[in-house]
């Protein structure tokens, strides 16, 4: 979906209703499991950061896809059996929305790996 859009909410209020509570589903999902997160828009898609970017989410013509925006992070997922999945992102038909457990488990994942590097970069004296 193309605009410029400054919030999740507005993001989210142009888009069709499957598509919107698809994403709204994994905005609730994220906020639970990282409140401390910040939502933002990046890349013209809503996201959040914690120590850095954590996930971010958009809806496509044909599809809505979660960002995780580390392959890795994608990679140590086994159950992902029905959705597409590229370097760092999944993507997913709206009407089968991804299974909050397994959201769940990989915003837990990429918020102790943002934890860990922004220790790390204090440790080296950058800034967090």
């Amino acid at each position: 979906m193309t605009g410029q859009h400054r919030t999740i909410d507005e993001y989210l209020s142009v888009l069709s209703a499957d598509k919107r509570d698809a994403l709204q589903g994994l905005r609730r999902i994220v906020r639970s499991v990282a409140p401390d997160a910040e939502e933002c828009i990046s890349y013209g898609m809503p996201a959040f950061r914690l120590n850095g970017m954590l996930v971010g989410f958009a809806a496509h013509a044909n599809h809505c896809a979660l960002y995780a925006w580390n392959a890795t992070t994608i990679s140590a997922f086994s159950d992902l059996t029905g959705f597409e999945t590229s370097k760092g992102t999944i993507r997913f038909m709206p009407d089968k929305p991804l299974p909050e457990a397994l959201v769940r488990h990989l915003v837990e994942a990429k918020v102790v790996m943002n934890a860990e590097r922004a220790k790390a970069r204090r440790g080296r004296g950058g800034s967090s």
